[in-house]
């Protein structure tokens, strides 16, 4: 075998195990001694499989100075992740084959770990040549597009499924633009960080979840929510069976961070009042964790409630925010691997990661459940200067991570 590694303990089973890789594929899980060309000793920390985020801006094309796929897949590797799905509100959009070919160019020659790519929305000729390239799947902003748009382009969609080898998937930012404009318009003299929240109330995230599921049924296509803020919106996703995602800055903050992070926090959707919004304790079996890392440089970060950019890098410190969150016994162990790995690879058909079982792929996320510190973020691979959690103390954190038998990041 290429690689083993040994004293790993694994988080649904007793005692430490072997794990051999050839090929970039697991080939044997023992209790015995294995051999191999090389061998790594995680000292009795747990091994995981490789975690995916489904959910990251790299910037790359057209805004390099606040990330490109080099320092953004960097920042992966640190926070413990093997694969990445990259949002197309790139320049240009990633929503023409050209623009799409020309990013996969881009990913290839920089990314360390694995990448994936979304597909914006086009006309239906584009889409279709798109869909030789395999985006992961095809993202639509709701915010951004009118009632009569979004009828237009679920059902392109749902054309688009008919005639190629598309998958159906669509992966949805749910706001709702006619309350978003009406009471933005209402609050947006305000200097008050907060009132940013109230511009882009819990109700439009409501709303646009219903509708969401409306068009995708009505169209005959799955659906993924992105970063799921609202409690309400929450229980709509579940009622109606659709995949979600969690940010760490939605489970852990609230609009009152407004108040002391200024527009630091500012995100989208944004932080939520802390009765309407989704806390620790909503995580299930179901969740995924999806950190929207969404660097800016700081310069954008500070130009008032409505003029400053949306977005917070979360990639290298979600995992410590939720192993701190495991060592309060807050937040049950068993789930971070489902929440960070399995449950992606199913909904976005990675048949080959999200576990770790003889004949998947060798991504492995290796964890020390007693690592304590403090975040540091002049210490991150990120281009980002900020973070509303640097300072922030935390325990347990991933000390290496391993993509396709390969060594990426390692600070056991």
């Amino acid at each position: 075998m290429d690689l083993v590694i040994k004293n790993a303990k694994l988080v649904d089973k007793i005692g430490e195990f072997y794990i051999g890789v050839n090929d970039d594929k697991i080939t044997e899980i023992s209790k015995t001694p294995l051999k191999a060309d090389a061998i790594i000793d995680i000292e009795s920390n747990y091994l995981l499989p490789g975690f995916i985020d489904p959910h990251v801006h790299f910037r790359d094309p057209g805004f390099a100075e606040k990330e490109d796929f080099k320092s953004g897949s960097e920042a992966a590797a640190h926070g413990g992740f093997t694969s990445v799905f990259d949002m197309p509100n790139t320049l240009p959009k990633t929503n023409t084959y050209k623009a799409l070919k020309e990013k996969l160019k881009i990913a290839e020659s920089k990314s360390v770990v694995n990448f994936y790519l979304q597909a914006g929305h086009n006309n239906l000729d584009e889409m279709v040549k798109m869909i030789d390239l395999n985006p992961i799947s095809i993202k639509i902003f709701m915010d951004l597009e009118s009632d009569r748009q979004l009828e237009d382009i679920f059902k392109s969609l749902g054309r688009l499924k008919d005639i190629t080898s598309y998958n159906g998937l669509v992966t949805a930012h749910c706001e709702k633009q006619s309350i978003i404009l009406k009471e933005t318009e209402r609050l947006e003299s305000s200097n008050e960080p907060i009132d940013y929240s109230y511009a882009r109330p819990y109700t439009s995230e409501d709303e646009s979840v219903k509708q969401t599921i409306e068009l995708a049924r009505k169209n005959n296509l799955r659906l993924h929510i992105c970063h799921l803020s609202s409690i309400n919106a929450l229980n709509i996703a579940r009622e109606n069976n659709i995949s979600y995602e969690f940010t760490p800055h939605h489970l852990l903050l609230d609009n009152n961070a407004f108040n002391k992070y200024g527009t630091i926090v500012k995100t989208n959707p944004p932080l939520r009042p802390l009765d309407k919004s989704v806390r620790i304790s909503d995580i299930d079996e179901k969740s995924i964790i999806g950190t929207d890392h969404a660097p800016h440089t700081l310069k954008e970060k500070q130009n008032g409630a409505f003029k400053s950019m949306s977005g917070i890098p979360n990639l290298e410190t979600v995992v410590s925010l939720l192993l701190t969150e495991v060592n309060k016994n807050n937040l049950d162990l068993k789930l971070i691997p489902k929440i960070l790995s399995k449950n992606a690879a199913k909904v976005f058909g990675l048949e080959n990661k999200g576990e770790i079982a003889v004949g998947k792929d060798g991504d492995f996320t290796v964890l020390d459940l007693k690592k304590e510190g403090k975040f540091d973020i002049s210490t991150f691979k990120t281009k980002a200067q900020y973070s509303p959690f640097d300072g922030w103390e935390y325990k347990g954190a991933p000390v290496m991570t391993i993509v396709g038998g390969k060594v990426v990041y390692n600070e056991l």
